[in-house]
């Protein structure tokens, strides 16, 4: 099982992540990657790089034969999948191992057994393994799964039986609904994972979502490292994660450790494997699934134990014995995590794509940040949305909490759209801080959505200020020498600038004047007197009104991005006599995001009413519902099913009524 070359089978954060620990255990590394992630860290990182495609997962990193094919050019004895794309894929494990290879995991054979939910229930139901009431037989037919529904109970969730990530899963509140989910669900189970097979489940209303790491070596030993609280999340994407869980007491760690343990030992697991329980109010703990591979948000167990887990995973996979025992395992202080992602919270949390101007992480004690972008980067719309992960560790929870929130706000990326300022916000809410979060937080607390940001009068200040700086500059360059005494001099008064700057669609109307020191602008009612006292690169201290404010900005001639506390935002000049032509009447339909047309509903002359679907548009692993505005009749489709679409895209026309 020896080996001294590895490939990471993987993009992003988590490939950068592998390499790095498989270079600290003196392996070479060797990672894969596309024409789209060309300039992306781990590619940089690794000791070898080999092209497997230009983009799309389904030509690239889902391609066995390109990673088997790469892995064997370059001389590498193992394969690690990170998670995501093949890494749970039992026929990828098989191919593995057939080729002489070692797969860093479990042996195919387990993840077929947990990776379709409905065998994985029966397994943990055999094993003792408390599980949810529900339905995971192999009748797949519409009518016998509504049948199985009424015996349940309502309301109940839907869920595809290869799945994982939120996605093929719905809640159902009443019978009514049924039909169209399960359509819905397993349209997107068998888009996203081949399979459109599902079980139903009772639905636990607000529970915890706690999950238990578990190690297994091939000699038999089997441990858990503690748990993970992941419960707050958004369409069952978890956002935040801690360990250990804040309602945690030693007996109900031991007891859902003891099950988690059981159900490894009930498939022969080998390596990091992930044990997800329902927690409800009681105490009682229900089995959710088992992902057989790494988890995302293992970073947090890592700080709380001491434990690097992806040497562990080589280690295992190497035919070594796990170097401790349970009692060995112990936990120190708190750790929690957040997914910077590139999405916006206040637009449905539609992912997002574009570049990647700046990338700043934030440094400090017990902040650990894990990125797989940087600086001069694009987000493409072929991957996962999530950037970066965000950690911070402290002595008590309250620590981790706080220095997370400033790590949020520090770790600045300028360029695309991401959800900064809703993770800090999360991290701020009473709700949280008390450690009384449950799976129907978000919903709770953002019962409309996450809002809109609103500009301050302050930020588009100093935003203006910045600008008019940089054509002051820009000027004095130009004008050639001129002593400092006559900089800023003027024989009258200045009369004061008017400026209009948008941001995301508003319109903000202010007024400049340039002083000695720097400039007074005033918006609305207010005034500010502003003075730049410090540049560095992007970094930028000013006085706002007597007031030290430290901003990251990056300016072009007429716009300015400037990240404020988690605020990102973009203020951009309106030069004088230019238009905006854009005109967009309520009948025309276009994409929100970049992505594919997965199914097209509308036809011409359909009469169709606000709310109906009219077509389904996957983007970043997700799909997404596209629904009529107005009422009226179909007069144009300008789209159909397989078509690769981009931001803005005119995709059907309605004629209103």
């Amino acid at each position: 099982m020896a080996f001294d070359t590895i490939l990471v089978a993987n993009r992003g954060e988590i490939a950068a992540r592998v390499i790095r620990s498989a270079q600290a255990l003196g392996l070479r590394a060797v990672a894969v990657y596309t024409t789209a992630d060309a300039q992306a860290p781990h590619v940089a990182l690794a000791d070898e790089a080999v092209w497997i495609g230009d983009g799309p997962v389904g030509d690239s990193y889902l391609d066995a034969g390109k990673i088997l094919a790469a892995a064997q050019h370059t001389g590498a004895g193992a394969i690690h999948p990170g998670y995501g794309f093949l890494s749970e894929n039992s026929e990828f494990a098989a191919a593995v191992e057939a080729a002489g290879l070692v797969f860093v995991g479990p042996e195919p054979q387990a993840i077929l057994s947990m990776g379709n939910k409905a065998e994985a229930k029966r397994l943990m139901i055999a094993a003792g393994v408390p599980c949810v009431p529900g339905y995971e037989g192999a009748d797949q037919a519409d009518d016998e799964l509504i049948e199985a529904a009424d015996g349940i109970g309502f309301p109940i969730m839907v869920k595809a039986a290869a799945g994982g990530g939120g996605r093929g899963m719905r809640l159902v509140q009443s019978k009514t609904d049924l039909a169209e989910a399960i359509s819905l669900a397993r349209s997107e189970a068998e888009n996203a994972f081949g399979s459109g097979e599902l079980i139903l489940e009772r639905a636990i209303i607000a529970p915890r979502h706690v999950e238990i790491q578990v190690f297994a070596d091939s000699h038999g030993a089997v441990i858990h490292l503690g748990e993970r609280d992941c419960s707050v999340q958004r369409r069952h994407q978890k956002v935040v994660e801690e360990a250990p869980c804040p309602v945690m007491t030693p007996d109900l760690r031991a007891a859902m450790g003891a099950a988690a343990v059981n159900a490894a030992r009930a498939v022969n697991y080998r390596g990091a494997g992930t044990v997800e329980f329902l927690l409800d109010e009681a105490g009682q703990f229900y089995f959710l699934e088992m992902n057989t591979r790494l988890q995302v948000e293992h970073p947090v167990t890592e700080l709380v134990t001491g434990l690097d887990l992806v040497a562990m995973q080589i280690a295992v996979a190497q035919g070594d014995h796990l170097s401790l025992t349970q009692d060995d395992v112990t936990f120190t202080g708190h750790a929690i995590e957040v997914r910077l992602y590139a999405e916006d919270p206040a637009n449905d949390y539609l992912p997002a794509t574009g570049p990647i101007d700046l990338w700043h992480p934030a440094t400090g004690p017990g902040v650990r940040v894990d990125s797989g972008v940087v600086t001069g980067q694009d987000v493409s719309p072929f991957y996962d949305p999530m950037l970066a992960k965000i950690i911070a560790h402290g002595p008590t929870r309250q620590v981790a909490r706080t220095r997370l929130i400033k790590a949020v706000r520090e770790s600045v990326l300028l360029g695309t759209v991401t959800n900064s300022a809703f993770l800090a916000d999360v991290l701020d809410q009473k709700v949280f801080a008390q450690g009384e979060a449950t799976t129907a937080f978000l919903d709770q607390a953002y019962p409309t959505g996450f809002p809109k940001t609103q500009p301050h009068a302050q930020d588009a200040a100093l935003a203006l200020a910045l600008l008019l700086d940089a054509d002051a500059k820009r000027a004095r360059e130009a004008a050639g020498y001129v002593s400092e005494d006559q900089l800023g001099w003027s024989s009258a008064a200045l009369l004061p600038l008017n400026v209009t700057l948008t941001i995301a669609g508003q319109d903000l109307h202010l007024r400049a004047t340039a002083t000695l020191a720097g400039w007074t602008i005033g918006a609305g009612d207010e005034t500010f007197e502003i003075t730049l006292t410090t540049r560095d690169t992007d970094m930028i201290r000013a006085r706002v009104n007597g007031k030290t404010v430290d901003v990251v900005a990056l300016l072009s001639r007429d716009s300015v991005q400037i990240a404020v506390g988690a605020e990102r935002m973009t203020f951009s000049r309106v030069r004088p006599g230019a238009q905006d032509e854009t005109v967009v009447a309520g009948g025309r339909v276009s994409a929100p995001m970049p992505g594919l047309v997965v199914d097209v509903t509308a036809q011409p002359g359909q009469t169709v009413t606000k709310g109906d679907t009219l077509a389904v548009l996957e983007a970043m692993k997700m799909q997404h519902q596209i629904m009529a505005a107005v009422d009226g009749t179909v007069s144009a489709v300008h789209i159909k099913s397989g078509q690769q679409l981009t931001a803005g895209d005119v995709m059907i026309e309605i004629e209103e009524t």
